[in-house]
């Protein structure tokens, strides 16, 4: 089965990425590692590179790694691509290191936004970086792209600039930003870049490479789907819609009639419109005409920077329109003007890329990719897992990613903003190849893969059923508030491909290691029963973020009986299996939507079930997520956005201490929150929780602490040298009517390298 079918009568289907005429300096050949370094374009007998990438991530030639993936895509296309990492920002000389780029500079912030990697939500910053040797904090500089873009420009001025990755690609029109706590304009402008490209980049960054190979300006390609330019004005030969006709922010106010002189009515704010203090025509098209115009020449304008800073009905009108138009097949271009008068410039957002191909995918993952961070990153004996280990790269070294995009629709989740909702799948031969791969070629393996996912395990091969259907889909979610009936659902060939895996000569174990999509999972028994009595080591994670349904309802996840229901299950095929495996459920503390009684349910939850959680999750407002415009402006932008009753207003959780007792209802059981729970408790009028029963939620009494706390899971776990702390000893079995999970204490990983006093290693789920 490949990916769903191009609707070709709505959009005309793309030029595969392997039908392009290959650059003149493929004849090099493949390098080993992209060059960092003058003395390897030596030896690969290179004189120049045509593209140099900057990024913020030690550079790891693994699929994984965005920079590695687009470097390779370029490489297969005949271009020389050279890789300067994690550079000395604080001057251009760091980016001359490999000389003047001949087409262009491709710039990243890395695999994470810098500003998520370097400070918590709570805004402190944080002690390591994940993707840099040794886990060392500090090797990237805050909002990286547009640094690293300025250093750019400083070392060659001439050279164009191209925006890449997730940070550009969620900021790449006017956005609220957490750090700051403000409104920022587009990243492009910020950066001066010449392009941004959103996404995986793959179609349009192999398209803009060979157009501007070709020696075509790159202001000229501004026709290339996934791209973001600026430019001024609305070019001939398209239709202009005002973003109010789409989605009626509320009252609109009439159009100023275009021929009034300034001192009649509506003159005066024709000109004040214009920017230009002078009365100048304007084109008006009605309502109806508007939305029959072509789709493919039609530009939908959103309300200016200046109006969204100012005017949180706006942002949130903006950030409603945004994801509508976010179906690759039915998308209009944006734009989004910034400034005033002569100085104003229009941010252009062209249609997202169409997916690819099982074919393009297949292509994509099967390029010669190292599997390894480069040699510069190497110990004294030439290895990677010791004082310069990458953890990023230890979490995914023998994992293998099956697809891409998820259409679950999370609101407080960046990944459908990114990869898109359409489901991009390899085929399962080429997921097959590589696993072989793995085993023959990569050091270190000991029969044990760990994971065969994505940004969701159990999306593989799942899409709609009809191509007409999906062309003309603009619902945010497949799976909310229900599952869409036109959803292929069948996990058939996910448990066939698991199955084939595990039989691979030299395979132990295949384990799934990705978020699980319980409320699919639990329509295919099958499947739920191949995953647990053969895919799950001891225990299994799953997010469903709350109890309740009020915050359900604005993250758009399923109610916490689905969780139950798939609790069941996993708990009968354990059983079946003779194993002893546990759960490991994940919430979200402090989400836009909660209530302090949404939170004490949960904590009661939390209690009556047996849970202590250790890893806890408090909301991070990532920019363009759905949940940070509900942060942003308390308005609902899953409902209509209007100026009166109308509108839903939510309940947002800001301020230090507000946020520190919805992390403490998450961690009812650590002393140190029990003054804080004791206090809201009396105030919300459960003062009967605080006592010192089995029914109680915390006691009475208050013990000794330091204000720290040790984890479960870190005391429970192997340092270097083997022998696991005295106090990490688990119980061989829980109480009674007790679950033993992650969050409880497990037996001390095998093999478990982390240092002592490090924190414990990511999740790995989005937030």
């Amino acid at each position: 089965m490949n990916a769903p079918a191009t609707p070709a009568h709505l959009v005309p289907p793309p030029k595969p990425l392997m039908r392009y005429r290959p650059y003149w300096a493929k004849r090099f050949g493949v390098a080993p590692f992209l060059p960092m370094s003058r003395a390897e374009m030596e030896a690969l007998g290179w004189d120049s590179c045509d593209v140099i990438l900057v990024t913020g991530d030690a550079y790891v030639d693994h699929p994984s790694f965005g920079m590695a993936v687009i470097g390779r895509v370029l490489e297969a296309q005949g271009f020389r691509v050279g890789i300067i990492a994690q550079p000395d920002w604080h001057s251009a000389e760091a980016f001359k290191v490999l000389g003047r780029p001949n087409l262009f500079w491709g710039v990243t912030a890395g695999n994470m936004d810098s500003m998520i990697n370097r400070y918590t939500a709570d805004r402190k910053i944080r002690s390591d970086d994940a993707y840099t040797p040794g886990g060392v904090a500090g090797r990237r500089p805050d909002r990286a792209c547009i640094v690293y873009a300025q250093r750019c420009r400083e070392a060659y001025k001439e050279v164009p600039i191209i925006l890449g990755g997730i940070e550009a690609s969620l900021r790449r029109l006017a956005h609220y930003d957490y750090w700051s706590d403000t409104v920022r304009r587009s990243i492009l402008l910020d950066a001066k870049a010449d392009l941004l490209l959103y996404g995986n980049a793959e179609r349009a960054l192999v398209e803009v490479a060979h157009r501007l190979a070709r020696r075509e300006p790159i202001e000229s390609i501004t026709d290339v789907r996934g791209t973001v330019f600026v430019r001024r004005g609305v070019p001939d030969g398209w239709w202009e819609i005002d973003s109010t006709d789409v989605d009626r922010p509320g009252r609109v106010e009439p159009h100023p009639n275009p021929y009034a002189m300034p001192q009649e009515e509506g003159g005066a704010a024709c000109a004040e419109a214009s920017g230009t203090g002078e009365v100048q025509p304007v084109r008006l098209m009605p309502r109806a005409a508007a939305l029959r115009a072509p789709r493919e020449r039609t530009v939908i304008r959103l309300p200016s920077y200046e109006q969204v800073k100012t005017d949180p009905v706006l942002y949130a009108h903006a950030s409603r329109v945004l994801h509508l138009e976010t179906n690759p097949y039915n998308a209009r271009a944006l734009v989004q003007r910034h400034g005033h008068g002569a100085a104003a410039q229009d941010v252009w957002v062209n249609p997202p890329p169409l997916p690819l191909t099982t074919e393009e995918m297949d292509w994509v993952f099967g390029l010669p990719y190292a599997r390894s961070p480069h040699p510069a990153y190497a110990d004294e004996r030439g290895r990677h897992d010791g004082a310069t280990r990458i953890p990023a790269w230890e979490m995914i070294r023998f994992s293998v990613n099956i697809m891409r995009g998820c259409f679950g629709g999370c609101t407080f989740c960046s990944i459908t903003e990114h990869e898109g909702r359409i489901i991009q799948s390899r085929s399962e031969d080429s997921i097959i190849r590589e696993i072989e791969e793995i085993r023959d070629k990569v050091s270190g393996f000991t029969g044990v893969i760990s994971d065969l996912g994505g940004p969701t395990a159990n999306m593989w091969r799942l899409g709609c059923k009809s191509p007409e259907i999906e062309a003309a889909c603009r619902k945010p979610s497949c799976v909310y508030p229900g599952i869409c009936p036109n959803l292929r659902t069948d996990h058939g060939p996910l448990v066939q491909l698991y199955r084939r895996a595990r039989a691979l000569p030299g395979i132990k174990k295949v384990l799934i290691g990705s978020g699980l999509r319980y409320d699919l999972a639990v329509l295919s028994p099958e499947y739920v029963k191949e995953l647990v009595q053969h895919h799950v080591g001891g225990y299994l994670k799953i997010a469903p973020e709350h109890t309740e349904p009020g915050p359900l309802s604005k993250m758009m996840k399923p109610g916490i009986g689905t969780y139950d229901r798939f609790k069941a299950m996993f708990d009968r095929y354990s059983r079946e299996a003779g194993k002893e495996q546990y759960l490991i459920p994940y919430f979200i503390a402090a989400h836009p939507g909660t209530s302090d009684e949404d939170m004490l349910n949960l904590a009661l939850w939390l209690k009556k079930n047996g849970f202590r959680a250790d890893q806890v999750q408090t909301f991070y407002p990532s920019p363009m997520a759905t949940a940070t415009a509900m942060y942003h402006t308390g308005l609902n932008p899953l409902k209509g956005i209007h100026r009166d009753e109308r509108t839903e207003r939510v309940d947002v959780v800001k301020g230090e201490r507000r946020r520190r007792l919805h992390k403490a209802f998450l961690r009812y059981h650590d002393p140190n929150n029990w003054p804080l729970l004791r206090e809201a408790l009396k105030r919300m009028g459960r003062a009967d929780l605080i006592g010192n029963g089995k029914h109680h939620l915390v006691p009475a009494f208050q013990p000794v602490t330091d204000g720290g706390y040790r984890a479960p899971r870190r005391a429970n776990s192997t340092p270097p040298g083997g022998k696991p702390p005295a106090r990490a000893a688990a119980p061989a079995t829980p109480p009674k009517g007790r679950i033993l999970t992650q969050h409880t204490g497990l037996p001390p990983r095998p093999g478990a390298t982390q240092r002592p006093g490090a924190r414990p290693k990511s999740s790995g789920r989005p937030t």
